[in-house]
């Protein structure tokens, strides 16, 4: 781990966050992205340490570097770390309010390419995070196997906007029809291209790209986070 990633675990730690994952929920981020940057598989640069040091209220020079900087206007970051009171949870009652839970799809073990079953069998349900609170048809899939490691890992949960236009690098999950009338093969990965040809699908592990007829294809649908569930 790299001195930048273990300043940003730090910080994420003193400012109450006990789970990357919390705290890429808390920042609205991607988790696997935020994992990447705290475990220093990737570097992050100023414009996500500005998004850090606002949340966990440090300087983001300090996680750049190690180095603090004055205040500029009489407003600046400070390296001091909120302390963080002890858990005083306790177990009770189900918590019930306005959260909105959505079905999660998808099977325990995928196919040689990752891909699963889209039978409209739930595996269980989960709430919704507030950028799909108010999609109509937002639903979630849990990744099978490694094939998109390490942008998403096995067992993972995807978070889906139906509505959202797909643009060429985003993540997505394409629904592919091989049989008539056979249930559809979900693929969560990489968007390359969709024509009236074919569809092109980018994988990470082993590298490689997907490519289905267009008539196979019955749905591409947007990735817009993830994480654990």
């Amino acid at each position: 781990m790299s001195e930048r990633a273990e300043r940003l675990r730090q910080a994420r730690i003193k400012a109450g966050y006990r789970f990357a994952s919390d705290a890429a929920n808390a920042l609205g981020v991607v988790a696997s992205t935020y994992r990447a940057h705290e475990n220093g598989q990737n570097d992050f640069e100023l414009a996500e340490a500005e998004l850090y040091g606002r949340k966990f209220n440090v300087d983001p020079l300090w996680l750049l570097k190690g180095t603090d900087r004055l205040p500029v206007g009489g407003v600046g970051y400070s390296l001091k770390m909120p302390e963080v009171d002890s858990p005083n949870a306790e177990i009770g009652a189900s918590v019930t309010g306005r959260g909105r839970k959505i079905p999660v799809f998808g099977q325990a073990v995928g196919g040689l390419d990752g891909e699963f079953l889209m039978n409209g069998a739930v595996l269980y349900e989960v709430m919704a995070p507030p950028i799909l609170s108010e999609i109509s048809g937002a639903y979630a899939v849990s990744v099978s196997g490694d094939s998109m490691s390490p942008r998403y890992e096995d067992g993972e949960v995807c978070f889906v906007d139906p509505t959202r236009r797909v643009r060429k690098g985003d993540y997505v999950i394409a629904q592919i029809r091989l049989e008539e009338g056979g249930a559809p093969l979900a693929y969560v990965k990489k968007f390359v291209r969709h024509n009236n040809s074919e569809l092109v699908l980018e994988q990470f592990n082993p590298p490689k790209e997907l490519h289905f007829e267009a008539q196979t294809v019955q749905s591409v649908h947007y990735i817009a986070l993830a994480g654990n569930a």
